[in-house]
This record gives C-alpha cells, sequence and structure tokens, in this order.
C-alpha cells in the first residue's frame, strides 16, 4: 500500500473520505483528478462526478440518487 502513495498522490480528506484499497482505486482517483482539470462537457463532468463517488464507502446512495433523477426526468 505504501508504493501506492507513493506512486499516486492523495490528499488527507482524500484519504478519510475515500476506500482505496486496490491499485485500481488510486488509479481511478489520479485520472478522475486530471479529468477534472481539463475542459469537459456538461454530460462529462456528471459522469466524472459519479466515478468520483463510487470510491466512497456509501458509493450505492449516489447511484440511487442519480438514477432517481433519470427516472424522474424520464417519466
Amino acid at each position: 500500500m505504501k508504493k501506492l502513495t507513493k506512486e499516486y498522490s492523495i490528499t488527507k480528506s482524500e484519504k478519510k473520505k475515500y476506500v482505496m484499497s486496490t491499485s485500481e482505486d488510486y488509479e481511478i482517483l489520479q485520472k478522475v483528478k486530471k479529468l477534472e482539470k481539463r475542459e469537459l462537457t456538461k454530460d462529462d463532468k456528471i459522469l466524472i462526478k459519479l466515478v468520483r463517488t463510487q470510491l466512497e464507502r456509501e458509493w450505492r446512495k449516489h447511484l440511487i440518487i442519480v438514477l432517481n433523477k433519470i427516472l424522474r426526468k424520464t417519466k
């Protein structure tokens, strides 16, 4: 795990907020950070925000929120 934290920079708040149990988690977070610095479409921003939430312990609640929004929109 130490190798991963040296390879990828992660803040104290990110350590606290996210479950970083695999190297893929670190890779995902770093890619999200890179993408957040770029010019993104509104849809891409929403997708990146959702991807970030998937690193959280309670990731399912975010999926439910997004799914509920889509359900309301498509009534």
